[in-house]
Parts: structure tokens; sequence; C-alpha cells
């Protein structure tokens, strides 16, 4: 049974549920993290951040890469997950935008299957169009496709 997308005025690091939740977000490939709303991420909870770095510096031995999924546990019923959608970051001399909807488009079916076995609502801003550079309009139908299509309650929350 196909759920529908929720839109919230609020912040996806304070999702509006009750019972198991995953806020998800899109990280980049390079291993850096410190700017949009990774920022709202660390202030609220350590182990995203050293979860993800420590999973980039040992990307020889696992399976970090683009359209990977990462789930961290950060309270009894809560998780992070991050998910590889960006290649590389925005510069003064980029062209293009980092975000890469393939890539985003396979750790959504990730984070779909995931959010099914925990039985967990997703929460998340417009994941893929802040620093990554993405459209909604694209975004949107593969969060459809790969979890709200599937009966995974979704909620996005705008600022």
């Amino acid at each position: 049974m196909e759920a529908a997308i929720e839109y919230l005025r609020g912040d996806a690091t304070a999702p509006q549920a009750k019972g198991v939740k995953v806020i998800a977000h899109v990280c980049n490939d390079l291993g850096r993290w410190g700017k949009g709303f990774v920022l709202s991420l660390s202030r609220r909870w350590p182990e995203p951040e050293a979860a993800y770095r420590r999973w980039h510096q040992e990307r020889a031995r696992n399976d970090f890469g683009l359209g990977s999924l990462q789930l961290v546990r950060v309270g009894p019923t809560l998780w992070v997950a991050n998910m590889v959608g960006q290649c590389g970051i925005r510069t003064g001399r980029s062209t293009g935008t980092p975000v890469r909807y393939p890539a985003l488009d396979t750790a959504l079916a990730r984070l779909g299957t995931e959010a099914l076995l925990l039985g967990a609502s997703v929460h998340m801003p417009r994941i893929g169009c802040g620093l990554a550079g993405g459209r909604w309009d694209l975004v949107e139908p593969m969060v459809r496709a790969r979890l709200t299509a599937r009966g995974v309650r979704v909620t996005v929350y705008d600022q």
C-alpha cells in the first residue's frame, strides 16, 4: 500500500512521529562533513559524523562509495541514514551539480529495504537539493518509488 509523502515545517533532526524513525540525508564521496544539514545532525549527535568519517577512512575494506548507505543508531528508536549520493563538493570553480541521481536512487532503494526491516518511518530535508545542487522535482519521484510505493512513511521537513 503506497504511503503519501507528508510535508511539514520544522527540523528534520526532530522527527514528528511515533515508533522507529530514520533521519535520511545525503553525504559526499570525499569524506567531508561540515556544511549544510550535517551541522544540525552533529549538534545533536556525534555518532553519525564519526561513523561516516570512519567509513570513508576504511573505504578500501568496506562498501563506501556512491550509492552506499550507512545506518547509525543514535537512540533506542532513532537512526541516521548516511547516503552517499554526491560526487565531490561545490567549489568556486565548480560547473554542474555534485548530486548523482543514480547513486541517490540506489541509496534510497537500500534505505527502503532497511526501513521496512526496522518498521521505521523516514524523515528528511529535501535531500540532495541543498549543497548537492539537485532538483526536488527529480528527487521526489525517487523517494516515491523507493520508499512510499513500498509502504514506507516519509516526512519531508522544510525550515
